[in-house]
């Protein structure tokens, strides 16, 4: 019975911290970069590094889907806010998950790979003609590439400040 305690515990620890995450993603959504069609937010991929590495892919996966939709559903994200942040976050997880623990903070290199290369390509070729603009694959990863790299090196820079103070405390410092 102990073991089930423990990872209910654990799973309502990570729901909370992917709630905060989310609710973090759609506070700072006010800051934001006007590309074309779509709006680049680089808060969100340094989101994306901290529960990715934090939580592991697929409850980073969930807060990036939560925040995209708030912000839709507010009207400071578009639906580009969708692919552009949850493949990111679902890269770092992954990431994360493979690497060793003291070379978890490595994993925020692969959000840009996630959001720069695999959500422009899901973008260009899904988001772009539901809203019936053509923008090309080229423009879609440039543009989140000038918010996924500095996104994700605000990221990595927090969970290195984090660690290195024991902030977090044990329990959640754990799960990094």
């Amino acid at each position: 019975m102990q073991g089930t305690e423990n990872t209910k515990r654990d799973i309502y620890k990570k729901a909370v911290l992917a709630g905060a995450l989310a609710a973090a993603g759609v506070v700072l959504s006010v800051v934001s970069i006007p590309m074309g069609p779509t709006r680049c937010f680089p808060f969100q991929h340094a989101i994306n590094v901290i529960a990715g590495i934090a939580l592991g892919p697929f409850w980073a996966l969930g807060a990036a889907f939560v925040t995209s939709l708030i912000r839709n559903l507010i009207g400071t994200g578009s639906l580009f806010a969708f692919p552009g942040s949850m493949f990111g976050a679902l890269f770092v997880g992954f990431a994360a998950k493979i690497l060793p623990s003291r070379y978890k903070i490595a994993a925020a290199a692969a959000e840009p790979i996630g959001t720069g290369i695999v959500g422009a390509w899901v973008s260009s070729l899904a988001v772009a003609p539901m809203i019936g603009r053509e923008v090309g694959f080229a423009f879609l990863s440039s543009s989140f590439l000038i918010s996924s790299v500095p996104g994700s090196c605000i990221g990595a820079a927090l969970i290195y400040c984090l660690k290195k103070r024991e902030v977090l405390g044990k329990q959640i410092g754990a799960m990094l």
